[in-house]
């Protein structure tokens, strides 16, 4: 792992924060592309445009006095998840897995009532997740059904792919797996494990939880080393197709496998966090250097190509 010391970090290749933000989000992304990452229907509406596959958008709430017929709204619906359309960093995201009349049932099996859900559909109107605090509409989006494979490896959660391209070529690539901790969410500052993925194989190289190595999930204690991603080349197109409709440079993308859809667009991230590099024990210097070299006006496949190949251990 890491050492804490400058000199090793430079040495590995290790990308820091404030150059992160000055040569790379900074440099690489105009800030008039950023409302296509940060609402989530934007992205949404892009990626379909495109013909990217997404979750199924099922309704939005906008106002406040849409609140009076949640009951009917949700009348028809067993399994569903309620985020934030600007929201950050997984705040604000309800799962729900299953209702008993007015009851719904989170993965973890708490319950909401319907009042519950009313008071938490409510606070993100009111921008109490969004990024800046400003109002914000509420999605309803489809449950994914995920993909059996990933049950060793997650609990009570969907897991995900995060992939961060830099100049549109897939460059890291992490699987981020729900713990009992992170209270089915895959978000790793809130206690999901990182396992860090070979971008030529899918298969995991290291796995991490809160900056230090573990070797099997905390819950359901499976071996990461015997994870290996499904789809794997098809992910990577989709994350790298990305690019194509952001025109972000330094742009994260996160996947999640349904199990009859195949490989999804979760969400779209102008500013990924640098954990990845924790996850997969190398630094993302190196291979960014290295695709400055390249020929930037190349197709999504090429670009594939050109990571599987130099990115793979």
């Amino acid at each position: 792992m890491f050492i804490a010391n400058p000199f090793a970090l430079k040495k590995r290749g290790i990308l820091g924060m404030n150059r992160r933000n000055v040569e790379y989000i900074g440099r690489l992304n105009d800030r008039k592309n950023y409302p296509l990452v940060d609402d989530k229907l934007q992205t949404k509406r892009i990626a379909q445009e495109a013909g990217i596959a997404v979750p199924k958008l099922l309704d939005t709430i906008r106002f406040q006095a849409e609140l009076k017929q949640l009951h009917e709204r949700l009348e028809n619906l067993n399994s569903f998840v309620i985020k934030p359309a600007q929201g950050s960093g997984g705040k604000g995201i309800l799962v729900i897995v299953n209702r008993h009349d007015d009851h719904f049932e989170k993965p973890n099996g708490d319950q909401f009532t319907l009042f519950e859900v009313h008071h938490h559909i409510s606070n993100i109107l009111s921008g109490l997740y969004s990024l800046g605090g400003k109002n914000d509409v509420a999605m309803i989006e489809a449950l994914v059904e995920f993909d059996p494979i990933f049950e060793p490896y997650s609990f009570e959660g969907v897991p995900d792919v995060r992939v961060v391209l830099y100049k549109g070529f897939p460059a890291m690539a992490m699987l981020r797996c729900s713990t009992s901790e992170s209270d089915g969410k895959a978000n790793l500052h809130q206690g999901a494990v990182g396992v860090g993925i070979n971008m030529k194989t899918g298969k995991a190289l290291n796995a991490v939880q809160h900056d230090s190595p573990v070797q099997f999930h905390p819950d359901t204690k499976h071996d990461f080393s015997q994870l290996e991603v499904p789809h794997w080349r098809r992910i990577l197109e989709l994350a790298s197709s990305c690019y194509e409709i952001t025109k972000l440079g330094y742009l994260g993308v996160d996947i999640v496998l349904d199990k009859n859809l195949g490989p999804l667009i979760l969400e779209l991230n102008a500013r990924p966090g640098l954990a990845i590099q924790i996850a997969n024990d190398e630094g993302e210097l190196p291979r960014f250097n290295l695709i400055d070299k390249q020929k930037q006006d190349v197709s999504v496949i090429q670009k594939v190509d050109f990571s599987m190949e130099h990115f793979g251990k």
